[in-house]
C-alpha cells in the first residue's frame, strides 16, 4: 500500500497508519478497551475484586513511572526504571488484565492479548532503539541488566537519588487525570456488579 498524501483522511490513511505507524493508536485503543469492558461488564463479585488490585497496581505503577521519566533529556534509571525498562507498559498490562478480569467478559481476554501482541513488541523495539541512539553509553549497561517488562528484584543502581514529581507526572502524560478517569470506570463497573 502506498503512503497517502500528507493531511489525507479516510480508510486508506487509517489502514496505512495501522500498518506503519501503529503506535499512534496504542494509547487511544487501550483507553477504548477499558471503557468498553467497563460499560459492558456485569461481573460476579469475585471477578471484580480479583481484578481491582491489578488495576490499582497498574495505575500506581504508571503514576510512579511518569513522575520519573525525563523524556529524551536524561535516561531514567531511577525509581521504577531501576527495576524495569518500560514501567509505563507494565502498568498498562496490569490495568488491561485487571479490567478484563473485573469485567467478567470472557471475550475481553483474547481481545486484550491480540492488542498487546500487535502493539507492544514494536513499541518496545522502537523505544529501545530511540533510547539507545540518545543515550548509548548509559543505555547499554542498563539494558543488559534490566529487562523490558519483567522487574528486577533489586534496583539497577543502589543508593541512586530518586525524586518523584507530581508536576512531571501531570505534564509528561497527564497521568493523574488518566488515573482519575480509570478510577471512575472501575467505580462504574463496581455499580454494575452490586
Amino acid at each position: 500500500m502506498e503512503r497517502p498524501e500528507k493531511g489525507a483522511l479516510g480508510i486508506k490513511r487509517f489502514l496505512w497508519d495501522i500498518r506503519h505507524r501503529r503506535e499512534r493508536f496504542r494509547q487511544m485503543l487501550g483507553v477504548l478497551f477499558s471503557i468498553v469492558v467497563a460499560l459492558l461488564g456485569q461481573p460476579p463479585s469475585s471477578w471484580y475484586w480479583t481484578g481491582l488490585p491489578l488495576v490499582v497496581a497498574g495505575i500506581l505503577t504508571r503514576l510512579w513511572a511518569s513522575g520519573h521519566v525525563k523524556k529524551d533529556k536524561v535516561l531514567a534509571t531511577d525509581g521504577p526504571y531501576g527495576f524495569v525498562r518500560h514501567p509505563l507498559y507494565v502498568g498498562n498490562l496490569l490495568i488491561g488484565f485487571g479490567f478484563a478480569i473485573s469485567s467478567g467478559l470472557l471475550w475481553s481476554f483474547p481481545v486484550l492479548i491480540i492488542f498487546l501482541l500487535l502493539f507492544y513488541p514494536p513499541a518496545i523495539r522502537q523505544e529501545d532503539s530511540k533510547l539507545h541512539g540518545l543515550f548509548k553509553e548509559q543505555w547499554e549497561p542498563w539494558r543488559e541488566r534490566t529487562r523490558a517488562l519483567i522487574p528486577r528484584l533489586t534496583p539497577f543502581q543502589r543508593g541512586q537519588e530518586s525524586h518523584w514529581s507530581f508536576g512531571q507526572s501531570l505534564k509528561q502524560n497527564g497521568e493523574p487525570i488518566i488515573a482519575a478517569f480509570l478510577a471512575v470506570l472501575m467505580y462504574y463497573l463496581y455499580l454494575n456488579h452490586v
